[in-house]
């Protein structure tokens, strides 16, 4: 058995116990262990495979293992990082909305620390993003990039010895669009977390915010295709008409479809047909998605791998062409090629105020 078929059909299969065999040798095993690494699912594979009755081989079994625990102890200097932030943020009465990361696998993996986590992402109301970059620097965090008047920018970013908080005034910018963070923010859901006050997106828009994140990224990470379907199957009552809606008003809804269709198409995503073929795109480019969002395909990240293949990708998949051409050329003037997940960091820029806020 391949990796391909091996992590798919374990993903396809959750919560369920998979039909098929597991991988019959170190070769295959290892191939595993290195899909399961490469799309942030090490820890989750290793639990998944206790239930399901597959056996790797020693050196596999063992490969796993130290890569599970190499990424909860990343995930565990998130969580303290996740944790100093809101207390420097609880203390000008600030409670933002936590996006995707540990809060997201908190709610919906077995265990929070099964889903690989990097950075914090945070997003908060854009008239506080000043005041919230002053609290973040003062518990010892460098500002390394960020310019809340550039059209094309969404997030601050801020690091330190124990990692990068993103903080977001927008939702996203992606295909030379934006999607303005404000009116998510405002229907936010209070929670708590480690004794901590903090905000979720409401499901309708989770649904879309994760489908247009990895969409953004061409879905180089099977993660974030998960955690859709762990979305729907934790939110049975979902408002799907709710999640059109909205899908629509970012002017992105193709977007919404790519990663939702894949995640059906390829994880047995209980997300509703009537729901795709709302937001379907025209049939040349569904045509174009399904055979990029390949199984094969998306195992092997290959777009992430390929800066000329990522910017062709982006501009035939667009909703709108011309938004999409002047970031595209943006792009190739002056960012470096999408590295291993497809994440597109532009060169560091200094904060600047939001207009009115100088």
């Amino acid at each position: 058995m391949s990796s391909s078929p091996a992590l798919l059909t374990l993903l396809h299969a959750w919560p369920e116990v998979p039909d098929a065999p597991g991988p019959s040798n170190e070769g295959d095993g290892d191939a595993l262990v290195k899909a399961a690494v490469r799309h942030g699912l090490a820890g989750f594979v290793e639990h998944a495979l206790a239930k399901a009755d597959w056996t790797l081989t020693p050196d596999s079994a063992a490969l796993l293992t130290r890569e599970a625990r190499l990424s909860a102890a990343r995930g565990m200097r998130v969580r303290s990082l996740l944790s100093r932030s809101l207390t420097a943020l609880a203390a000008l009465g600030l409670t933002p909305v936590l996006l995707k990361g540990y809060g997201l696998a908190r709610r919906l993996y077995p265990e929070p620390l099964q889903r690989a986590t990097n950075d914090v992402d945070l997003l908060v109301p854009r008239a506080r993003v000043l005041c919230a970059v002053h609290a973040l620097e003062g518990m010892g965090l460098t500002t390394q990039a960020g310019d809340v008047d550039r059209d094309d920018a969404h997030h601050v970013e801020l690091t330190g010895p124990d990692g990068l908080v993103e903080l977001h005034y927008r939702a996203l910018t992606g295909y030379g669009l934006s999607l303005e963070g404000d009116a998510m923010v405002s229907r936010a859901l209070d929670a708590t977390l480690d004794g901590h006050p903090v905000r979720y997106l409401c499901p309708e828009d989770e649904a879309v915010y994760l489908a247009l994140h990895a969409s953004n990224h061409l879905l180089q990470r099977l993660a974030w295709l998960f955690d859709l379907k762990l979305l729907a199957r934790a939110n049975p009552r979902l408002d799907w008409d709710r999640v059109v809606t909205r899908a629509r008003r970012t002017e992105l809804p193709h977007l919404v479809w790519y990663a939702w269709d894949a995640a059906h198409r390829l994880l047995d995503a209980p997300v509703p047909a009537w729901v795709l073929k709302a937001l379907a795109p025209p049939r040349w480019q569904r045509a174009l998605a399904t055979r990029l969002f390949s199984g094969p395909r998306l195992m092997g990240a290959e777009l992430a791998r390929n800066k000329p293949a990522w910017v062709a990708a982006k501009l035939a998949l667009a909703p709108r062409a011309r938004p999409m051409v002047r970031y595209a050329l943006r792009r190739l003037r002056g960012a470096r090629p999408p590295p291993g997940t497809g994440a597109e960091p532009g060169a560091p820029r200094p904060v600047r105020s939001p207009a009115g806020r100088r």
